[in-house]
């Protein structure tokens, strides 16, 4: 459902920029409290809702990615009982006023919730292929992956955080050759302790992937139909298709050009509400607490607790323990990031007889109750057991 034009008086609704997981589920559970209260959903995109996480673990399932799309903006206009604009672009925001500018048109709000997510961060490597180089964010830049993959080969990886590890496991299942490059010295490096890291690293490799770890890309330049890669030691790496996966940047150009507080991603309290009046901010682009977490756990807890807040009851979102799954066969994994840095990780390797079964524990110096844990391949069986204990505050 969309339109060009809008005259009627709109101080009552409720305006979502943006139709991603955030958007669509803040939505959802709305109208679950509140059936009346007029909702608009403003989407720069074709408005179709579908599984984020799904787009790095379709190719192994066979799943072209039309299919992974489950249902189109008007059929989610009609399930939400909302409006739903596709293509449409937010110029500005004025806050004072309670209004936003949307491709030349003033719209008036009774509260504003910001769900822009996040851009792809930018490799900056010199050469003339460096242009080339892909990242897959949205269902568009998958289906032009996909696309570029016809009559590849070999692929190469820039970043082994947990997209790229990802990626990477799909794209070997899927039989494609793969070259995984990162200047940190283990995968998953923000997640794992450097043991466990390690061991994953190990997993990965013995399955197939080629692991260029400690060392970054310095050019790309086209070579024939593909890329031949330079290397900080010096190494060269050719590949068909060079995709980048090393991380993502919030996007807060919309809410910082209107004055609202930006710590790494739109400023939010522990109510999602940013620094402007009735303005929230949600999923990706927020920061909820001074932290961006840009999973789909959180993005779910916190879409509840704002939907409670819109519908008339303010409510917090308290965040329980939430683990990050890696869907990587290779080597599974659930990973639960400790809040604070002060911990002091226990690192079991082996604990099945396998080298890839790691059980690493996190536990804070001062109280020595688990603040975190990591878990791979046979030692994930204890993520049920180990989420208790954190949740029941017991000692690791």
């Amino acid at each position: 459902m969309s339109a060009t034009t809008q005259t009627e008086d709109n101080q009552e609704s409720i305006v979502i920029v943006g139709s991603g997981l955030a958007g669509y589920t803040l939505a959802r559970e709305l109208r679950k409290l509140d059936s009346e209260t007029p909702v608009l959903i403003v989407s720069r995109d074709d408005g179709r809702f579908y599984s984020k996480p799904a787009l790095s673990n379709a190719l192994a399932t066979r799943t072209e990615p039309h299919a992974l799309a489950r249902f189109d903006a008007q059929a989610m206009a009609q399930q939400l009982q909302a409006r739903v604009w596709t293509h449409r672009q937010v110029e500005r925001i004025v806050p004072h006023e309670h209004a936003i500018v949307v491709d030349g048109q003033r719209l008036q709000y009774r509260a504003l919730v910001l769900a822009t997510g996040a851009d792809p961060r930018r490799v900056q490597v010199e050469g003339d292929g460096a242009a080339d180089v892909l990242s897959v964010n949205d269902l568009g830049d998958y289906a032009r992956f996909r696309a570029r993959l016809e009559g590849c080969r070999s692929v190469a990886l820039l970043g082994a955080g947990l997209i790229g590890c990802e990626f990477a496991n799909d794209l070997l299942a899927a039989g494609y050759d793969v070259t995984l490059i990162d200047p940190a010295p283990v995968p998953l490096a923000r997640l794992l302790p450097s043991e466990a890291g390690e061991a994953f690293a190990r997993a990965l490799g013995a399955a197939g992937v080629d692991l260029r770890l400690g060392r970054g890309v310095q050019s790309i330049a086209k070579r024939g139909p593909g890329y031949r890669l330079s290397l900080s030691d010096g190494a060269t790496v050719d590949a068909d298709l060079v995709v980048s996966a090393v991380g993502l940047v919030p996007r807060t150009s919309l809410a910082s050009a209107a004055g609202l507080e930006i710590e790494g991603g739109i400023a939010t309290d522990a109510w999602c509400r940013t620094s402007a009046p009735d303005v929230y901010a949600l999923g990706d682009c927020a920061a909820i607490e001074g932290r961006v977490q840009p999973y789909v756990l959180p993005i779910m807890h916190a879409a509840r607790a704002l939907a409670q807040t819109l519908a008339g009851t303010l409510t917090r979102v308290a965040f329980p323990v939430m683990p990050v799954v890696v869907k990587t066969p290779a080597v599974p994994a659930v990973i639960v990031t400790p809040d604070s840095a002060d911990g002091r990780w226990t690192v079991e390797a082996g604990t099945d007889g396998s080298d890839h079964a790691v059980r690493a524990i996190c536990a804070d110096d001062a109280t020595q109750r688990m603040s975190g844990f990591a878990l791979l391949g046979a030692a994930t069986a204890e993520k049920a057991a180990l989420l208790k204990t954190m949740a029941t505050g017991t000692g690791a």
